[in-house]
């Protein structure tokens, strides 16, 4: 690793103007307003980067003394794109931040977070990023909002890569290039595995960090969201599945398997051995059944019940994420985003 950290000493946490805060979004309204509101005030800087909102998110930032950068929607609009421009706008205007917390606008931080944050960053200066734990607001409204909260509970620790919402250290952004602005998902991780290659440390804490509206009410929106999850798989098994960590490469290899290599099974099994080899379809549910047992260790039987189900169902829509990418790449066809909110913001 290579550069001038930022002058702050182990064990002495950067101080609040050490640090600018990047929020990204699109049509998100009141979700904006309260995710500005949220922030602490003695930060160097906040920055609202907007691609094309139409439902007054702009002028609100606007009245809050926010700096706003409104994105050139002629290129092609990618979250990672936002955040680099939100944070060069950032630099531009306070040239002495060290680091910069970046978080989607449907999003709110935690009150006493950035401080915890600062103060973890501030005892390793080989740290990049430090992220806590994204909670969803409203895990009960329905069943693909309480998917969202499980998996944004990630164990505290060194860690392989950040969501949407994290601390970073300018220094490790600079020294990797920030994000990849092609990328139309999995931007965090894939910075995360530059970060990681070249010797920094992701870390997460316990702390509730931020709480998300994920607002997903429909089967729909949760494939879409799925497939993007595929999408991201795929094209970072692309990028960077040669590494010696073989990024990304067990995770197309299971959707491989539940999603093709199972059901060819199953067909053949049927057709050799009819009717009674279609059985082998109960491998699903054994899976199932395997996947809740697994789960009950760290988790309430309903919420064990529902995510196991997530799990199994999951591969399919990922399989099509990672069909969509290698149509694309074969086709040399431009990469679109996978929304799955009506109002989409940074995403989820």
């Amino acid at each position: 690793m290579g550069g001038d950290r930022d002058g702050s000493a182990a064990d002495t946490p950067p101080p609040l103007d050490a640090v600018g805060v990047v929020a990204i979004g699109r049509n998100e309204g009141e979700r904006l307003i309260r995710c500005l509101e949220s922030l602490p005030g003695g930060v160097a800087g906040v920055v609202y980067v907007d691609s094309g909102s139409t439902d007054g998110s702009v002028e609100a930032a606007r009245a809050r003394g926010v700096e706003v950068v409104a994105l050139d929607m002629s290129i092609p609009f990618t979250a990672a794109r936002a955040r680099n421009e939100g944070i060069a706008a950032l630099r531009a205007h306070r040239p002495g931040v060290g680091f910069v917390h970046v978080l989607d606008g449907d999003c709110e931080m935690e009150p006493g977070w950035l401080e915890t944050a600062l103060r973890e960053i501030g005892t390793d200066e080989k740290i990049a990023v430090v992220c806590g734990q994204r909670r969803e607001k409203r895990p009960g409204a329905s069943v693909y909002n309480l998917i969202c909260d499980i998996e944004w509970r990630g164990e505290p620790g060194d860690a392989a890569a950040c969501g949407g919402d994290a601390l970073i250290r300018l220094a490790a952004f600079d020294e990797v290039g920030g994000y990849d602005p092609s990328l139309i998902a999995g931007e965090e991780p894939e910075m995360c595995f530059r970060m990681r290659a070249r010797g920094w440390r992701i870390r997460r804490l316990a702390d509730t960090m931020t709480r998300h509206d994920a607002a997903m009410t429909r089967f729909g929106q949760w494939w879409r969201r799925c497939v993007r999850a595929g999408y991201a798989a795929a094209e970072g098994a692309w990028m960077h599945g040669r590494s010696p960590e073989r990024y990304n490469i067990a995770r197309c290899r299971t959707v491989l398997v539940w999603a093709v290599l199972v059901p060819v099974l199953v067909i053949a099994a049927g057709a050799v051995w009819f009717p009674w080899g279609f059985a082998a379809v109960g491998v699903y549910p054994l899976q199932w059944v395997r996947l809740v047992a697994r789960e009950r260790r760290r988790r309430p039987l309903r919420e064990a019940m529902i995510y196991a189900g997530h799990l199994v169902l999951t591969k399919f829509p990922q399989l099509q994420g990672m069909m969509t990418f290698v149509v694309r790449r074969l086709l040399r066809r431009e990469a679109r985003l996978i929304e799955y909110k009506n109002a989409a913001g940074g995403g989820a």
